[in-house]
């Protein structure tokens, strides 16, 4: 059986490395073009599998000329690509990453066959989910389908990881059976109606987060690393400083590092931190997937 089960999207992005983002109506000349393979429910799966966990995929492509190459990559990288299927007349997901010399990114998705994974699909998968010991999915597919997929997880007993990625509205008792709930500054911003900027301000609001119902919380902050907050307990744990390259699979290294930890028994404080480390590793190379680490790499940090 696997350690972790990943429910999410799989994309063939593109990214546009730019002097400076254009103002509207504006056109800028003086881009980079590069193809990366994507997704945050691949890149997650990639990470943790790179970091030795035993990882089984659900996901869906297109019929297009990008699937069956993105599903391979996975396959290479250790990933079990077995409930991963192209879906007729349907293209693949495809990302539009813009990144400016400071590594910050702007993305915008198109999912395709991303909203082809339906809740039948997740009951379909229920045995193969209980037999994980963590469970991780994100919001790039159908809500309905990350709300059916923790119900089975809780069902089973499996630990339920959810990145709200992108953000969401979600219910209650969705959330309840989150440990933990994996949000940055712009989804907690999201769910709390106000703006959550930096390690104060994500420490302020971890309490209000974790009332929403989740038994447990990690805030990610960037460059100065996450927040944690279970039960009566919330404290930052930093980031190592390196040279930012691209931040685009930051967020879904600390992911699948976190899930790959968990799965290996680690407390959840210790996991965190091994996650933050494995964010700041991906920072130092260009596009996600490429630039998940080894455990080589984060050691080195």
């Amino acid at each position: 059986m696997a350690d972790v089960f990943v429910l999410g999207s799989i994309n063939q992005d593109f990214v546009l490395q730019v002097e400076r983002r254009p103002e509207p109506g504006e056109t800028v000349t003086d881009a980079d073009l590069a193809t990366h393979n994507g997704g945050k429910g691949a890149n997650q799966a990639a990470a943790a599998a790179l970091l030795g966990a035993d990882v089984v995929f659900l996901g869906r492509v297109g019929d297009d000329g990008f699937g069956e190459p993105l599903v391979e990559a996975l396959a290479d990288k250790g990933v079990d690509t077995s409930l991963v299927e192209a879906v007729p007349d349907t293209s693949t997901g495809t990302a539009f990453i813009t990144v400016t010399p400071d590594g910050e990114n702007e993305i915008t998705v198109a999912p395709g066959a991303n909203r082809s994974i339906t809740a039948g699909d997740v009951d379909a998968a229920s045995d193969t989910i209980g037999g994980a010991r963590v469970l991780v999915a994100q919001m790039e597919v159908q809500p309905e389908v990350v709300l059916r997929a923790v119900e089975v997880a809780a069902r089973h007993g499996t630990r339920a990881l959810v990145n709200l990625a992108p953000p969401f509205e979600v219910p209650r008792d969705l959330l309840e059976r989150l440990d933990p709930l994996v949000v940055n500054e712009h989804e907690a911003a999201f769910l709390l109606g106000r703006k959550v900027e930096g390690v104060d301000e994500a420490i302020s609001a971890a309490p209000e987060l974790l009332a929403l119902g989740p038994k447990s919380l990690v805030i990610t902050v960037g460059k100065e690393g996450a927040v944690l907050s279970e039960g009566e307990s919330t404290e930052h744990l930093p980031a190592p400083e390196v040279d930012v390259v691209d931040t685009t699979g930051a967020g879904d290294a600390f992911v699948g590092a976190l899930a790959a930890r968990l799965a290996d028994d680690a407390p959840l404080k210790d996991a965190v931190a091994y996650a933050v480390r494995a964010g700041a590793a991906a920072v130092t190379k260009e596009g996600a997937q490429g630039a998940l680490p080894t455990p080589a790499t984060i050691e080195a940090l």
